[in-house]
């Protein structure tokens, strides 16, 4: 499992939001993540289609695409037609996540599924089978900038051990952060998908930030 490097765009300048995502790209990033929040499911409002099909317009790199909202299955062919390859639903939302799933699937990209930090690692099992990457939340969803949750490593630890058992080619990704003092940590546990926000785009240089978090990674390979 080749290491992705995304690097989320909510924590981007979106004043200058084209030169923020090409450095990020020239720096080595492999996607770009986008955290669509409605204001319902988290405390907090952040973009739509709209915004995923500008970044779309300015790169060729992978989107994968957060949806912490109520009704994903309303917008999922919006973010596909927008430019989305993966699109991560979450499985604590109320709705009915194997449908979500086989939606996103039925448009002809990769799926994966979001656990809270507090949410058991089973309740994944059941969708093993129709997922790509299971996502880890290493800080509660709906803000950026926030505190790496330590207990996230062991989740990811067991994550990987349950799936290595049930569904080997299943990708763990982990979102929030996500920095140059622990991706060594995290690669170890098992993740292999790294999302940083802040640690990337607050940085003076943000294609450095990128490619030091690429040197880490690709160094444990």
């Amino acid at each position: 499992m080749k290491p992705i490097i995304a690097p989320s765009i909510l924590s981007a300048d979106f004043a200058n939001l084209r030169e923020d995502v090409l450095a990020a790209v020239r720096g080595g990033a492999d996607a770009l993540h986008c955290d669509i929040m409605d204001g319902s499911f988290v405390p907090n409002i952040s973009f739509g289609p709209m915004i995923v099909r500008t970044v779309n317009e300015m790169t060729d790199v992978m989107l994968d695409v957060h949806l912490m909202i109520v009704n994903p299955d309303k917008y999922v062919p919006e973010f596909v037609k927008a430019g989305a390859d993966l699109i991560y639903p979450h499985v604590e939302a109320p709705y009915d996540i194997y449908r979500t799933v086989q939606l996103i699937r039925d448009h002809g990209i990769r799926a994966g599924i979001t656990l809270n930090p507090g949410t058991p690692l089973e309740t994944v099992i059941p969708l093993l089978d129709h997922v790509d990457t299971v996502l880890i939340m290493s800080v509660c969803p709906g803000f950026g900038g926030q505190k790496f949750i330590p207990s996230a490593l062991q989740r990811i630890r067991r994550l990987r051990r349950l799936l290595d058992e049930e569904k080997p080619s299943v990708t763990i990704a982990v979102d929030g952060g996500v920095s140059r003092d622990n991706v060594a940590e995290l690669y170890r546990a098992g993740a292999r998908h790294f999302i940083a926000g802040s640690s990337v785009f607050k940085a003076e240089d943000i294609e450095g930030a990128v490619r030091e978090l690429r040197t880490i990674v690709e160094a444990l390979e």
